[in-house]
């Protein structure tokens, strides 16, 4: 008999197969999205090595795993032109992707990380583009759609 998944990040709240399926999901959406494939496709030349790495980092943010290794923050400061409208597609599709991944609970994580990661990084991209002004959110958490909680 399987232990039912947690709600907290760790090895119980979902196994490998269930993060591989959600990276894989999600950037097949984002790489058909007309304002992010454009951009991810522009940057990524091997999207094996970089699913891989993404499941890796996933896989650290959900069941507590180490094996990423990567400096996610400098590449996305390096992207000109981005926006906090991107920013808001990259959630609606995750979102999206989360809804169906049949994981309540690693939905609630997932939906809760994405939102963290995507914030962190408006916040810090403004930053990094005017460090005299001051960094705005990208809306209020409690506005963003967690879809089936």
């Amino acid at each position: 008999m399987s232990t039912p998944p947690t709600s907290t990040p760790g090895p119980a709240l979902c196994t490998e197969e269930e993060v591989a399926r959600l990276v894989d999901d999600f950037y097949a959406r984002v790489r058909q999205d007309e304002q992010l494939g454009p951009i991810f496709d522009a940057r990524v030349h091997d999207w094996p090595t970089h699913l891989a790495q993404l499941t890796d980092f996933w896989s650290a943010v959900l069941r507590g795993t180490r094996r990423f290794r990567g400096a996610p923050v400098p590449k996305h400061m390096a992207i000109p032109g981005l926006s906090a409208e991107l920013f808001l597609r990259w959630l609606d599709l995750f979102m999206q992707t989360t809804a169906e991944c049949g994981n309540p609970a690693m939905r609630r994580e997932a939906n809760a990380a994405a939102q963290n990661i995507a914030d962190n990084l408006w916040q810090r991209y403004q930053s990094n583009r005017d460090p005299f002004a001051t960094p705005q959110p990208l809306r209020p958490v409690s506005l963003l759609p967690i879809v089936g909680t």
